[in-house]
């Protein structure tokens, strides 16, 4: 078992069922938080019974250049630095392209290119020389999806973003992915509810993915075991995407 003894790690959209479980690992491995999310109330209400020293929680609209310049002001006079950031703020929408409208598709890349741009410049900077950050991108990104082509158009920037920006800040800093499949989370009900347990049926593990699943790729690439990794996605889905 990796330690994260010591280090600062800063996660976005942490109100979120993958999010919040994420910070619930890296604390048991001994970091210390830094929560952004526009729901403050639910990211303290998860984070209640955790030594208060250790976390952050902190209002922030990844939208906003301006929230995130109030996010990591707070961040830096708490603990002064980030030694990871992960990205998981997310918005998914059922919507044809026929249907869709201009204002719904720039709500999507608002969220999930734009949001990962802003988090990536606030915060690659505040890393020192062994810092990470890891995106949170989606096998839509890589396959795409029907109803889904905003949200898999964004995806797939994402994964186009963290390969460069990994090349930008290497050596000092590593930059990755991590695609989930199918995980059992309020984020995807609308498509659970469509299509019952044809997806886990035909996965090869059988099952629906956990946010715990995620989690653990997360402090995986986050970590020192995986320091000679960089510009690279891991794939969390149960062996779905080799189909």
């Amino acid at each position: 078992m990796f330690s994260f003894e010591n280090k600062i790690v800063v996660i976005t959209g942490a109100a979120g069922g993958i999010p919040t479980a994420t910070a619930k690992l890296f604390y048991d491995l001994g970091a210390s938080l830094a929560l952004g999310d526009l729901d403050v109330d639910k990211i303290t209400g998860a984070t209640a019974a955790m030594d208060g020293d250790r976390v952050l929680c902190h209002a922030l609209d990844v939208t906003s250049t301006t929230s995130f310049d109030s996010f990591k002001a707070a961040v830096m006079e708490r603990y002064g630095r980030c030694d990871v950031l992960v990205t998981a703020a997310g918005l998914y929408r059922d919507r044809m392209v026929a249907e869709m409208t201009d204002a719904e598709w720039a709500t999507m890349m608002a969220v999930n290119v734009d949001g990962v741009f802003r988090a990536c410049r606030a915060f690659g900077d505040a890393m020192g020389e062994g810092g990470a950050i890891v995106n949170i991108a989606s096998l839509a990104g890589h396959k795409g999806s029907r109803e889904h082509a905003h949200y898999a158009a964004a995806k797939g920037a994402v994964l186009s973003f963290s390969r460069s920006l990994a090349a930008e800040l290497a050596p000092r800093v590593r930059v990755n992915c991590v695609s989930p499949g199918l995980v059992d989370t309020g984020f995807v009900a609308s498509l659970l509810e469509k299509i019952g347990t044809a997806m886990e049926d035909a996965t090869p593990m059988k099952r629906r993915g956990e946010p715990e699943d995620i989690a653990r790729a997360i402090a995986f690439l986050a970590s020192d075991w995986a320091s000679f990794v960089t510009g690279e996605t891991i794939h969390v889905n149960g062996g779905f995407s080799m189909l």
